[in-house]
């Protein structure tokens, strides 16, 4: 059943069903009336019931992922975990401190800072906890390998001034960046952005064009496949979720993410990202050559396609107004949703 092919979420899909078992039931009530009143009646079922079952945001669900109100706590088990080519062992518990990270593969990077690894009691979080010891983050958060230390400073300093916010007000991460991170002392910040910067970004997500998705739904701020295991068609939509949803949880740093887009993303959104329309400049003409960046201009190759179209989608609303993202607006101006769904997967689809 296909009735709603762009519906952005798998319980609109159920919804169709809904509506069809509605739709019979007035039929069998109704044998007398006209065809045009039943098709109405059944219009209006499914109108009504796909509104019901929406999302109650205005921003794209799959990028600006958000945990249901009705979300109950996770129950934290003791019993001792452990990841592949780790010999550290954590409890669940212990992979949930804020303030003291999971480092699974210690050897694997260097030395963290204390602000990095353990953050700053009561009031700042472990920056290595979102983001990774790795930095390459996770779909509801930015990968911070290998980005300018200027750079990141001057995304700290926006988050503290309000120039940089989401246009999704009850999206967690970003809260968490201007509530708690901002608190964080010129020297720890300093300390973090070196560490970040000199971690080399590493293929991290799979990108793969489809038409047709794993069912998902949102948990821990990002998507998660639903059990048992369904599929729906992908729609306009970008669906970017764990290899290994344990791993993942378990904060392992060594699973990485597949994200799955619209067949054709890749080569329409090479096209824009090169200026082909005539819109847009060449991405490359500020983000370098094969879009590995330029002085402090980020680079973006095989970053998170999910956090491409959050800033996509910040810029152009305004929720990012910083002097760098100023420049980058006039080019945004031009884009719908679906140019940036394309010019996300292409970015992310290259080697960093």
């Amino acid at each position: 059943m296909r009735l709603f092919v762009s519906a952005p979420t798998s319980s609109r899909y159920r919804a169709a069903d809904e509506c069809v078992r509605g739709y019979t039931f007035v039929y069998s009530i109704c044998m007398g009336h006209s065809r045009l009143v039943l098709l109405s009646i059944f219009f209006l079922l499914c109108a009504f019931v796909a509104l019901a079952d929406s999302p109650s945001q205005s921003t794209p669900y799959w990028a600006f992922c958000l945990n249901p109100d009705s979300a109950a706590p996770a129950q934290l088990d003791n019993s001792p975990r452990h990841v592949p080519g780790s010999k550290a062992v954590f409890t669940v518990a212990e992979t949930k401190d804020l303030f003291s990270l999971p480092d699974w593969h210690p050897n694997q990077h260097p030395p963290m800072p204390r602000i990095v690894s353990h953050g700053r009691k009561p009031d700042v979080y472990a920056c290595g906890y979102c983001h990774l010891p790795n930095g390459l983050g996770r779909p509801e958060n930015s990968s911070l390998a290998g980005l300018p230390p200027d750079y990141i400073i001057h995304q700290i300093a926006d988050f503290r001034s309000g120039a940089r916010k989401s246009s999704e007000p009850k999206h967690l991460p970003v809260t968490n960046m201007i509530t708690r991170e901002t608190k964080a002392t010129g020297d720890e910040i300093l300390a973090a952005a070196h560490y970040f910067s000199e971690l080399e970004i590493k293929p991290w997500i799979r990108v793969v064009e489809t038409g047709t998705v794993p069912k998902t739904h949102v948990a821990g701020w990002m998507l998660v496949a639903e059990a048992p295991a369904a599929s729906e068609p992908i729609g306009q939509r970008i669906i970017e979720m764990p290899e290994d949803v344990e791993r993942t949880e378990l904060r392992d740093d060594t699973s990485g993410f597949v994200a799955y887009v619209p067949e054709g993303s890749l080569k329409k959104g090479k096209w824009l990202a090169a200026g082909a329309d005539g819109k847009l400049a060449p991405c490359a003409k500020c983000h370098g050559p094969r879009l590995r960046g330029s002085g402090n201009v980020p680079p973006i190759a095989g970053r998170s396609p999910s956090y491409i179209v959050r800033q996509l989608f910040d810029m152009k609303s305004g929720a990012r107004s910083g002097a760098l993202s100023l420049q980058m607006r006039r080019q945004v101006l031009k884009l719908n949703i679906d140019d940036m769904i394309a010019i996300a997967a292409y970015v992310s689809s290259l080697k960093p």
